[in-house]
């Protein structure tokens, strides 16, 4: 039988994962408190960081129905539940990791598919959220200054035709 702590304990990491968009395991072995709280104030308002234990973590992914994180499950494990961006949450796990070698990215999940370390890395390569759709902007309103354009050139290379005779007219008009 269950006790009652280890069974909270299970709830409350099947929550935080049933809650997440994503959730990026890692090791954290030979990282200070005062390293970890700073890894924790980086990754505010994106993730929350938390050391968990891994067979309670096994049975919590399975109650929320998350694959992926089982094999890596080994050693110390911490998990960072991603509640806002995804990208800028791998970022600030990346960043530490290089500042701190000692944080080893396992792997994760995004929005129930599993991660790898390296696809972890190319999601936080990725431009942010804002410049993308800044980009995606800056493209679309191109293609409608192109069609504008377009749409425009066909009656100005017409009036440009009309006025080109008019004035060839005129002029043998006036030699005659």
């Amino acid at each position: 039988m269950a006790r009652p702590d280890k069974a909270a304990a299970v709830a409350a990491i099947a929550n935080r994962l049933r809650d997440s968009n994503a959730a990026v395991l890692t090791e954290y072995r030979g990282l200070s408190v005062s390293q970890l709280q700073e890894l924790r104030r980086s990754l505010r308002g994106n993730a929350t960081y938390a050391v968990v234990k891994n067979t309670l973590t096994t049975i919590a992914a399975k109650e929320a129905g998350v694959e992926g994180l089982d094999a890596d499950l080994q050693g110390p494990s911490a998990i960072a539940f991603v509640t806002g961006d995804p990208v800028e949450a791998a970022k600030g796990l990346r960043d530490f990791a290089k500042a701190n070698p000692a944080l080893v990215i396992k792997g994760g999940v995004l929005d129930g598919n599993a991660l790898t370390p390296a696809e972890i890395t190319k999601l936080a390569d990725l431009e942010s959220r804002e410049v993308l759709l800044a980009k995606a902007a800056g493209a679309m309103k191109a293609k409608i200054s192109q069609a504008a354009y377009a749409f425009n050139a066909k009656p100005t290379q017409v009036a440009r035709v009309i006025d080109a005779l008019r004035q060839k007219q005129e002029s043998a008009g006036a030699a005659a």
